[in-house]
């Protein structure tokens, strides 16, 4: 796939349709920044935005990747197909950033824990120690968890997971 075309398909496709970038933008709920990105193939939409802009300009979602026109069209099967994978993905996502703010709320509760007992002075005392160290440690690792799933290092550290599971299956 070639971004560089894409974008410019997409452009091309917003032209015919005589839109601008604000008025599309506005449409499909995103920044008229994204839609830049997306005509200069700098990023690409999500699934569930290529499927919308797939039907705003009567393309199929395969045209807009291959960045050109098909003369056959997808069957209504396949169509139906993607629109799940995009429902799945999008309750993946939410899911995801379900988990996410729980793990920050905890992580909160761990600093302000944190804090209570060291404003109080009780962070030397035997019993609160532990509960200080424990909650720092918590509250840190959740951080540093949470870091890793925004930067998408959590996603290559699965998929490494996988092929080392799919590698172990082989074995047996």
């Amino acid at each position: 796939m070639n971004q560089q075309k894409v974008g410019f398909f997409l452009k091309e496709l917003r032209s015919e349709k005589s839109v601008t970038q604000a008025e599309l933008a506005e449409m499909l709920g995103v920044s008229n920044r994204s839609i830049s990105r997306w005509e200069n193939g700098i990023t690409m939409p999500d699934f569930d935005l290529l499927i919308e802009l797939a039907k705003y300009y009567d393309v199929e979602v395969g045209e807009i990747l291959d960045g050109g026109r098909r003369t056959n069209h997808m069957d209504t099967k396949t169509e139906e197909l993607m629109l799940k994978i995009a429902d799945y993905n999008n309750v993946e996502k939410e899911f995801f950033s379900k988990r996410m703010c729980v793990m920050f709320g905890a992580a909160i509760v761990g600093m302000i824990a944190y804090a209570v007992i060291d404003s109080l002075g009780l962070s030397g005392t035997e019993p609160y120690e532990a509960v200080v160290n424990v909650a720092l440690g918590f509250a840190l690792g959740t951080l540093l968890t949470g870091l890793l799933y925004a930067s998408r290092y959590m996603a290559k550290i699965k998929a490494a997971k996988m092929r080392l599971v799919k590698g172990l299956q082989k074995k047996r």
